[in-house]
């Protein structure tokens, strides 16, 4: 982001803000086992399917995920598999602040009475 201008940060924060909703990162974890449907989809997160194409909609426009039509049927996979390299850093650092939480509170927790 060095030296990026303003509009180019905008980008940036935008495709973050995608990634910024627990039902599209949902939609990522089916997605990365393989392509489907939007019907599928929808009974995978529990969500109704207009509200999963309103989120593959967004998760497109981001060029995150691309669609692929076969006959009367269309089908999401994930367009850029750096997206996974992307979100397990942010998990493997995210559990490791975690971690870090429960060795802080272990270090002032009571010691059980005797």
């Amino acid at each position: 982001m060095k030296n990026f201008p303003p509009e180019a940060l905008e980008a940036v924060a935008a495709y973050f803000q995608t990634l910024a909703e627990p039902t599209r990162l949902q939609i990522l974890n089916f997605l990365r086992q393989g392509e489907r449907n939007v019907g599928e989809l929808a009974q995978l997160c529990g969500c109704t399917a207009a509200n999963v194409s309103r989120h593959l909609a967004l998760l497109t426009k981001q060029g995150i995920v691309e669609r692929e039509g076969r006959g009367t049927s269309v089908y999401y996979l994930i367009a850029d598999a750096s997206i996974y390299t992307l979100c397990d850093l942010v998990c493997d650092n995210i559990a490791r602040q975690l971690e870090r939480d429960v060795e802080r509170q272990q270090a002032f927790a009571r010691p059980a009475p005797t």
